[in-house]
């Protein structure tokens, strides 16, 4: 089956769309920037990269913009799926949604309408299970968003790893929090993972952090051979 993968760059994504390959015929991405801080669709933190990640990864990549206007961006969402079906002749559509009913739902209906396939390949997995399979299968995955208590920016450029996993984990036992940031707590960029031809090197950066919010923003990358 030919899928596109709703890509926004994050590890979620990015897992999906890998676990996608396993089965499936990828043959694009579909990203969706939206100038809305506050988006309830769409992943915002660094979404620019998904460019330069498409390019490591080897796949056209669909990018459109919206305003990112509560459900209103969802025409914009269909507008590119659209646009995926007829370039690419895409029979499905992956998304990296785990828990979130509200986007799963209308990524659904969407699909529906266009008459595709919805696939969630992280759908209701284990958040503690889902980032111990994302490092053991070699995903480098950075932290570049924080958005809730306790957390402050000496998480921003943290890498995910054993020690990251069990610490977040702590803070579900604590506080309640989502260990894989399923509630927004936090959102990540992929810099390389196990199909990716080239990794992304970041040579320039600035962190804009406080009151437990914080962004790690990547203003110069490039690729670099493995």
């Amino acid at each position: 089956m030919k899928l596109g993968v709703l890509f926004s760059g994050g590890k979620d994504s990015v897992y999906a769309l890998y676990k996608a390959m396993e089965k499936d015929d990828v043959v694009c991405l579909i990203s969706l920037i939206s100038e809305n801080d506050e988006s309830y669709m769409f992943h915002i933190p660094n979404i620019g990269i998904t460019s330069i990640q498409a390019e490591a990864i080897g796949l056209p990549l669909i990018q459109e913009g919206t305003k990112g206007v509560k459900e209103e961006e969802l025409k914009d969402l269909k507008s590119a799926i659209k646009k995926a079906k007829s370039k690419y002749k895409i029979e499905g559509v992956v998304t990296g949604a785990i828990a979130s009913e509200y986007q799963a739902k209308r990524v659904r209906k969407i699909c529906a309408e266009l008459e595709l396939v919805s696939i969630n390949p992280l759908w209701q997995k284990d958040q503690k299970t889902l980032l111990e399979e994302i490092v053991e299968n070699k995903f480098d995955v950075m932290i570049t968003g924080i958005f809730a208590y306790p957390l402050d920016e000496t998480w921003l450029g943290r890498r995910l790893d054993a020690k990251t996993i069990e610490d977040l984990n702590e803070l579900k036992r604590k506080f309640g929090m989502n260990p894989a940031g399923e509630g927004g707590e936090i959102e990540t960029t992929v810099l390389d993972a196990p199909f990716f031809k080239k990794k992304i090197k970041i040579l320039e950066h600035e962190i804009n952090a406080g009151d437990n919010e914080g962004i790690f923003v990547i203003k110069k990358a490039k690729l670099a051979n493995k």
